[in-house]
C-alpha cells in the first residue's frame, strides 16, 4: 500500500501516467524475453535487465518520498529530485506523492514479472512457492544494505558453477532466504546472504530448513501450525484458460466481453485499449459492461440473490500483492494480453454464487454447507467460506441409548482455495476431485494442495 493517503488521484489517474503508460510495452517485451529463457545464461541476463529496470524505478521512488519529507518541512524539492511527469503543480505536494504512488506501482508491476522468473524457475511446482512465500512482504531494494553481497553470490554462482541463482528481492512471491541456487543437478538450494556471516540470523535459517524440509521430506510448512502441510492431489490439473484467452483477444478488439464458465461462474474482460478503438464514452461503458454482465448472469443462473450471495475475485490492482496467486506473466496469453492485465489496462473479474457452488459439490456427492454471512463486505485473509464434510459409515460405532457415533472429517474452504478456483478457471471436475482426494487422507490440520501437472497449464 502506498505510504501516503491517496485522496488527491483516481484509478484514472494513475492510468494515464507518462510513467505508466510507459511501463506498458516494457513489460511486455519483459514477458517475451523471460518466455524465450532456456538457458541459465539467458535467465541471468534476463534477471540483470529486470534488476535495471526495478531498481531505477525504486530510485525514483525514493527521491520522491526524499522530496515530499522535505516539502512538509517548508523546503523545496532537492536538487537531484526527478522531475514530475503528470503535468501537475509541481509546488503542491500532492504532486510528489502521486509521483511516488505511480512508482511504487510499478515497482509492484516489475516484482510481477520477477514472480513470473521464480514460477519458471522451480519448474511451475507450486510447492516452493507454498513453502517459500510465508514471511512478511519484502521492502525495495534500491538502498538495500545487503544487496551487493546478494549481487555478487549471483555472478559468483554463475561465473564459477554455471548456477543461476534467483535474487528474492525481484519477486513478491519469495519472502523466506535471500536467494535460491540451481546448479541443474540438485534441488534448488535456497540461502541467507550476509555481508558479515557471522550476523545471520538463527530464525531465518530455520524458516529456510523448514521450507526445503516441507517441498522435499513432506515436513510443516514454515511457521508456528505444524499442522500445515502441504498435499500432493496426485491429480491433473485442468482448467477453462482457453475461455480467458478468447476472452483477452476479443475484449482487446470490442473493449468488453463477459462469458458464462462452467462451475457457476461469469468470466467478464475489459480491455482499455478496446474500449478507446469502440469510441465509448465513460457514460456508455458503464452502461454495456452492467447490461452484458448482468444478462450473462441470467444465463448462468447466478443473479437471483447476487447483492447477498455472489462473491468475485479481480484483477484490478492486484498485481504482485498475494503472493499464492499464479503471477499474469505466467498465463497462458500474448504478452501484451498479460502487460495489461498487469498494468490494469486490461481487468478480469470473476463471479460466482456461494449457494451454486454448494449445490454444484452436493450434486459430486459432497456434503457442503455455504457459512459466509450475506452481505457486500469483501473477502478477508483467511475468511471461512465453505464447509464440506465427509463421515465414516463404515466405521460407525453404537452407543447406549440407541445412539450412534460416526467418526468424520470437515473441510474448511478459505478464501485463498476459493479464489484460486475463480481465478485460475479450475474446470468444475478437476475442483471437484481434488476436494474429494483431500478428504479421503483423512489428514487433521490444514493442508495446502497442489496439483500435478502445472508445468503444463503456465508459460
Amino acid at each position: 500500500m502506498s505510504l501516503f493517503d491517496a485522496d488527491y488521484y483516481g484509478p484514472d489517474d494513475m492510468l494515464v501516467h507518462p510513467r505508466h503508460q510507459a511501463m506498458q510495452p516494457a513489460l511486455a517485451e519483459l514477458v517475451q524475453q523471460l518466455r524465450g529463457c532456456e538457458t541459465m545464461e539467458a535467465g541471468v541476463t534476463f534477471q540483470r535487465d529486470l534488476l535495471t529496470r526495478l531498481l531505477a524505478v525504486e530510485k525514483d521512488r525514493w527521491e520522491f518520498k526524499r522530496a515530499v519529507v522535505r516539502m512538509r518541512k517548508g523546503k523545496s524539492p532537492h536538487q537531484e529530485a526527478p522531475e514530475p511527469q503528470s503535468g501537475r503543480d509541481i509546488t503542491d505536494e500532492a504532486t510528489w506523492r502521486f509521483e511516488h504512488d505511480v512508482c511504487e506501482r510499478l515497482a509492484r508491476q516489475l516484482r510481477s514479472v520477477g514472480d513470473a522468473l521464480a514460477w519458471r524457475a522451480f519448474g511451475f511446482h507450486r510447492p516452493f512457492i507454498l513453502a517459500l512465500c510465508r514471511n512478511d512482504s519484502p521492502g525495495p531494494m534500491y538502498g538495500k544494505a545487503g544487496l551487493q553481497a546478494e549481487l555478487d553470490r549471483a555472478e559468483r554462482a554463475f561465473k564459477e558453477d554455471g548456477s543461476f541463482a534467483l535474487l528474492h528481492d525481484l519477486t513478491n512471491c519469495l519472502r523466506i532466504g535471500d536467494i535460491t541456487v540451481w546448479d541443474g543437478i540438485h534441488p534448488p538450494r535456497t540461502e541467507e546472504i550476509k555481508t558479515n556471516p557471522k550476523n545471520r540470523s538463527g530464525a531465518q535459517i530455520r524458516r529456510i530448513n523448514q521450507a526445503r524440509a516441507a517441498v522435499l521430506n513432506g515436513g510443516p510448512l514454515p511457521g508456528d501450525n505444524a499442522s500445515e502441510l502441504l498435499h500432493d492431489l496426485d491429480l491433473p490439473l485442468r482448467t477453462h484458460l482457453d475461455v480467458l484467452r478468447e476472452a483477452s483477444e476479443r475484449a482487446a478488439a470490442d473493449g468488453i466481453y463477459v462469458t458464462a464458465v462452467p462451475g457457476s461462474r461469469v468470466l467478464s474482460f475489459v480491455d482499455q485499449y478496446g474500449c478507446v478503438q469502440q469510441g465509448l464514452s465513460s457514460a456508455q461503458f458503464n452502461e454495456r459492461l452492467v447490461q452484458t454482465v448482468g444478462a450473462v448472469l441470467q444465463r448462468a443462473g447466478i443473479a437471483v440473490g447476487r447483492e447477498d450471495h455472489n462473491i468475485h475475485a479481480t484483477s484490478m490492482d492486484s498485481t504482485a500483492r498475494d503472493p499464492l496467486r499464479v503471477p499474469w506473466g505466467n498465463y497462458p496469453l500474448h504478452s501484451v494480453a498479460c502487460a495489461r492485465l498487469i498494468g490494469d489496462y486490461a481487468v478480469m473479474t470473476v463471479e460466482t454464487s456461494g449457494p451454486n457452488l454448494t449445490r454444484l459439490l452436493q450434486v459430486a456427492g459432497l456434503d457442503a454447507r455455504w457459512v459466509r454471512p450475506p452481505g457486500k463486505t469483501n473477502l478477508q485473509q483467511g475468511e471461512v467460506v465453505m464447509e464440506i464434510q465427509r463421515q465414516e459409515e463404515l466405521r460407525a460405532v453404537a452407543l447406549p441409548g440407541g445412539l450412534k457415533m460416526t467418526p468424520g472429517w470437515t473441510l474448511q474452504m478459505r478464501r485463498s482455495e476459493l479464489d484460486r478456483y475463480l481465478i485460475e478457471l479450475l474446470q468444475p471436475g478437476s475442483w471437484v476431485a481434488g476436494i474429494k482426494h483431500v478428504l479421503a487422507a483423512r489428514q487433521v490440520g490444514r493442508p495446502w494442495p497442489h496439483y500435478r501437472n502445472e508445468h503444463e497449464i503456465w508459460v
